[in-house]
């Protein structure tokens, strides 16, 4: 039995450890499912203790508008770096106005300056980069540690490298919570088909290059031949790909786990625990 902080009409819940191989069913049940069904699904599920990460990007674009179209009143989570560009946070602040969303933005400990006099100019070499990447996006997630059970993503495996693999759902051990990927097998002409036709808004520097947008200080536009995250930390070259927000980027082991109330898990997994006492 474990305390469990901000769990209402609770004290002490029976725990299970859900492990990325207990989802491999799951998984190939969740796969056959449209987004929106995915979205329901995680509502229903997890209720109050949901919430969307988005970077305001093209697919997490898309999440927004479905969440706001489904009228799930799911909050969207917002990382800002303190070097976004301007065109990613104004993107943010027409998503939470015209979708009707509650976006909450997070902000690291330090501002850049302080940052770079502290320590440096990280983002110049590999390590550096994990460990800017980590203060200023992993740790300002962190402080919602505890808040959420599921975190709905954008990854889409139509993406490629890592991501041409990502599981519908997985386990984020760092954040102890699931993480859902309604749009694992959105395709890159299904995802623009639907941006037409709802005229989702789209952060405008994806028509100006830049395939995908990450802080000001390490992205840059992307040649029509280049891959897609060619424009992501260039001066490091193939050494850097990813920040780490999205541990399936980095974790592919099934072993990895962690720890939700057992009556949860059984209502992910679609089963039931009996408890002899």
């Amino acid at each position: 039995f474990l305390y469990l902080p901000g769990r209402e009409n609770s004290i002490e819940q029976p725990m299970a450890r859900l492990s990325q191989a207990r989802l491999q069913e799951l998984n190939h049940t969740l796969n056959d499912r449209t987004p929106d069904e995915l979205l329901r699904w995680a509502a229903e599920i997890f209720g109050s203790r949901l919430a969307v990460i988005s970077a305001m990007q093209m697919a997490g674009s898309v999440v927004c508008h479905m969440v706001s179209q489904l009228k799930l009143k799911t909050p969207v989570l917002f990382v800002d770096t303190g070097v976004n560009f301007q065109e990613t946070l104004a993107t943010r602040d027409r998503i939470a106005s015209e979708y009707g969303l509650t976006v909450h933005t997070l902000h690291p400990t330090m501002t850049m300056e302080e940052q770079t006099v502290q320590l440096g100019i990280l983002y110049l070499t590999s390590e550096g980069q994990e460990q800017c990447c980590h203060m200023r996006k992993v740790e300002p997630l962190l402080t919602q540690k505890g808040k959420y059970d599921c975190l709905i993503g954008s990854l889409r495996r139509a993406d490629g490298g890592k991501r041409g693999v990502c599981p519908v759902i997985a386990v984020d051990p760092e954040m102890n919570t699931v993480r859902l990927n309604p749009l694992a097998n959105m395709s890159n002409e299904d995802m623009d088909a639907y941006i037409q036709e709802h005229q989702v808004i789209v952060n405008p520097l994806h028509y100006q290059g830049f395939s995908t947008i990450g802080c000001n200080r390490c992205t840059t536009p992307v040649l029509p031949h280049e891959p897609k995250r060619a424009g992501r930390w260039r001066h490091l070259g193939a050494a850097a790909q990813y920040c780490g927000i999205n541990p399936t980027d980095l974790e592919e082991a099934t072993s990895v786990a962690i720890d939700l109330p057992q009556d949860l898990v059984d209502r992910i997994l679609g089963v039931k625990t009996d408890f002899m006492i």
